[in-house]
């Protein structure tokens, strides 16, 4: 199939005419990824599509979906005028070469890696550096609501591994989603070298709005970045509020779009977990990082685990699963969090599981009064973390 690529500088009639034939393809009621895939195939255009007969489109899908074809979707102009403004307007007034674009099944800037599901989007819309390139990626996923260890070990390992050449993909979600993509900014700022100069993202957002939204909101900032390094991509029309069901669907965008995909915590029921199973689907290799058994965290992680993913201790364990093994970069991960000095007294007894102020203080001996105050200084300096139900944990490496 070799469709036209939809580029804000075309011509104006032909690029509006190519839009408006993909917006209604994919508008159309009843008319899936799959079914339209098979229109496509068979007619080689969404334009050629919306040329045929009733009876020539029974011959391809069925009788309801060919009758719905028949007919514009009434939102279609809706829609087309805010694809165009979007398109336009971005790119004549974002910084930082952030710009926007539309990619469709048959584009030559379409990631390979998505042809390999069973039903790729039909539409892509893009914003970021839309000329760069996805290379060598991994997938990096986990709770919402994790533990302070894990959210820091989201961010150190995807530090890690963008200072190491690969690219980061996440879904921008609060907590290891949003960890990780920080850390891989953060890694290629590590890397001195200018995040696009070889023109290789340093790290994908797949979302699951409409990109002229950014959900949650705390991360406007966090998706200015990403633009700016790497793209934010979505499957959804712009206007696209934040449905519930669309999030697990945008996950296997995100399990395909990786070499393998490393899952740093996550609960027993998780949208994490399914990104997961999507991978092994589709032949990706799947990580995991141990946690606490105290950890409701660290359950999904630990079945995983049973059930043959891969057991990672270090940004180095990724790259050579991957295949990938860098090790003069990889190492860039110990020495970068390696302490300087032995840790504090309080420290060694907490170990790194979660643990109650009452647990803690007949360990360390120290009054009540003296051993909130310890942890309110070591809270401060950013070496322990408050959970919730009273717990405590250590933060930084094991």
């Amino acid at each position: 199939m070799n469709t036209p690529s939809i580029a804000p500088d075309a011509p104006s009639s032909a690029h509006s005419h190519a839009l408006r034939s993909w917006l209604r393809l994919g508008l159309t009621p009843g008319v899936g990824n799959e079914a339209a895939r098979h229109l496509l195939a068979c007619f080689g255009s969404p334009q050629a599509v919306f040329e045929q007969s009733e009876a020539a489109l029974r011959q391809v899908v069925s009788a309801s979906q060919a009758q719905a074809l028949l007919s514009e979707p009434p939102e279609l102009p809706v829609h087309l005028v805010r694809t165009q403004q979007w398109l336009a307007l971005a790119n004549q007034d974002h910084p930082h070469g952030v710009r926007h674009a539309v990619w469709t099944l048959g584009d030559a800037a379409y990631p390979d890696a998505l042809l390999q599901l069973a039903d790729p989007p039909l539409m892509l819309y893009v914003q970021g550096q839309t000329d760069g390139h996805l290379g060598n990626a991994i997938s990096v996923v986990g709770s919402r609501n994790p533990t302070p260890q894990g959210a820091q070990t989201a961010a150190q390992f995807s530090e890690a591994l963008s200072a190491a050449g690969l690219c980061v993909v996440s879904g921008m979600a609060l907590g290891i989603d949003g960890a990780a993509h920080r850390g891989a900014l953060q890694g290629a700022d590590a890397s001195h070298t200018n995040a696009t100069a070889d023109g290789q993202w340093r790290t994908v957002a797949v979302v699951g709005t409409g990109l002229d939204r950014v959900y949650p909101k705390q991360h406007q900032m966090l998706a200015q970045d990403i633009a700016q390094h790497g793209v934010l991509i979505s499957e959804y029309p712009l206007g696209t509020p934040p449905l519930a069901q669309n999030f697990p669907k945008r996950n296997r965008l995100i399990a395909a779009l990786g070499l393998g995909t490393l899952v740093v915590e996550a609960a027993l029921q998780s949208g994490s977990l399914i990104t997961a199973r999507l991978a092994l689907d589709i032949g990706r290799e799947v990580l995991a990082i141990p946690g606490s058994i105290h950890a409701p965290q660290s359950h999904g992680c630990h079945a995983l685990i049973r059930q043959g993913a891969k057991l990672v201790e270090s940004a180095q364990d990724v790259l050579e699963e991957l295949q990938l093994d860098t090790p003069q970069q990889a190492s860039l991960f110990a020495a970068s969090h390696e302490p300087d000095a032995p840790p504090h007294e309080l420290l060694q007894h907490m170990g790194y599981a979660p643990v109650s102020l009452d647990a803690l203080q007949a360990r360390c001996g120290l009054d009540t009064a003296a051993l909130q105050a310890e942890l309110l200084t070591l809270e401060l300096a950013g070496a322990v973390g408050r959970l919730p139900g009273g717990l405590f944990q250590r933060l930084g490496p094991s």
